[in-house]
């Protein structure tokens, strides 16, 4: 059983941050769309990032501050326009941006940044400007969900978590908090997720520990089959719980803290699957007996995917031949006569024999707002859990409307 209990505040959870988000006018809704998250010392950062060859401004920028071990005291993010495919002019005022952060706070510490938005837009450097001074008087301790509500874009709701558990006598943090609807995939999304965390730990060992744990949750989402240019996890690491040092990836406290950290991604990227655009349920899809966690991982990620296992679930059909087909193309090799599928209590096959179900009670079940798949294809060690959501009719005309 887990040793840590969630708790309120997100990102500013842990100690030592603060947060806050306002209305800039990069919007054209009027909506908050500035968020600024700050450490009050000094903080080792960890990022992990979209995989897409076109990337945005930001994360080419944040990158390059990752591989140059500087300490990192800030991370911007706005909303309204995603400096993707921005070129020279994109890339100058994301590292501008940054610079007025650090010069407005006074501090020598990196700030990273992050955008989200339309493609191809440029950055309001006029409003940016006049923004980014109001953000840094607005921050606040509980600052959390300010900053939450102005990274959305097509979000339906905001998302927090935080979970505390006890370290050498001393409470140890980590929270965060994270956006995406649409364009969600493995490999990384459309999403930003910014986590915060108060343990001491090492620079490379935090980086591997973020690195496993998105792996684990954002990694594991999908909506829609898309990704985008701006996809991030960036994750601070104040140190200001005081205590002792975590450098050992073994230790017991490296591997709660780890588990922590894991948590909290599982239950942001949990958040934004079911906050999938036009989603009416979240789908869990839990696969055992494969040849390794890898192996698990891939075909709960292709059952999660499917278009057709989504659509599916949206008519509550329970038509469990496209689980079957979706698991089959995962590119995962598994004797098919071992193949068992359940949809929540109703086994649908066993040992690759269709099995007879109460149709009508299993379409009901589909009407539930978390819907449980459970796959077995052997007697191997290998585990693995995705989650996605159904597809709707709305999925179409949020996407279809999105720049008009």
């Amino acid at each position: 059983m887990a040793d840590w209990h969630e708790i309120p505040g997100g990102v500013t959870a842990a100690k030592g941050y603060k947060a806050t988000g306002i209305k800039a006018g990069l919007k054209p809704s009027g909506a908050p769309d500035l968020a600024l998250i700050s450490s009050d010392a000094s903080a080792i950062a960890a990022g992990v990032f979209t995989t897409s060859q076109v990337r945005a401004a930001c994360v080419d920028f944040n990158l390059q501050v990752l591989q140059s071990s500087t300490m990192v005291r800030a991370i911007l993010c706005n909303a309204g326009q995603a400096n993707a495919s921005t070129g020279d002019e994109g890339w100058r005022n994301a590292v501008e941006t940054a610079e007025l952060v650090q010069k407005t706070m006074g501090i020598t510490d990196a700030v990273l940044v992050a955008s989200t938005g339309v493609i191809g837009r440029q950055l309001d450097m006029d409003r940016m400007r006049a923004g980014i001074p109001q953000a840094i008087a607005a921050l606040a301790p509980d600052g959390s969900d300010a900053a939450s509500k102005a990274i959305v874009t097509t979000d339906l709701v905001t998302k927090s978590f935080a979970l505390e558990a006890t370290f050498d006598g001393q409470p140890v943090r980590v929270g965060g908090i994270c956006k995406g609807s649409g364009m969600i995939h493995p490999n990384m999304a459309t999403m930003l997720a910014f986590v915060t965390c108060d343990a001491a730990v090492s620079p490379v060992l935090w980086q591997s520990m973020v690195s496993r744990a998105a792996e684990q949750s954002f990694n594991q989402i999908t909506v829609d089959g898309d990704t985008s240019p701006n996809d991030m996890l960036l994750a601070l690491n104040n140190g200001q719980s005081l205590t002792a040092g975590i450098t050992d990836a073994n230790s017991p406290a490296a591997q709660r803290l780890e588990a922590m950290l894991t948590e909290v991604c599982v239950q942001l990227a949990k958040a934004i699957a079911r906050d999938g655009e036009g989603a009416t349920c979240l789908i869990e899809i839990n696969v055992t007996g494969a040849g390794d966690r890898a192996a698990a991982r891939a075909i709960a990620r292709t059952i999660a995917g499917s278009s057709l296992v989504k659509s599916a679930v949206f008519g509550r059909d329970p038509n469990w031949g496209r689980i079957a087909a979706a698991a089959g193309r995962a590119g995962v090799k598994f004797d098919k006569n071992q193949l068992n599928i359940q949809l929540g209590d109703f086994v649908m096959m066993a040992d690759g024999v269709p099995q007879e179900f109460d149709r009508d009670a299993a379409s009901n079940y589909l009407k539930s707002d978390t819907v449980a798949i459970g796959v077995s294809v052997g007697n191997g060690p290998g585990r693995g859990t995705a989650w996605g959501c159904d597809l709707s009719y709305d999925y179409v005309r949020i996407n279809a409307e999105y720049t008009t």
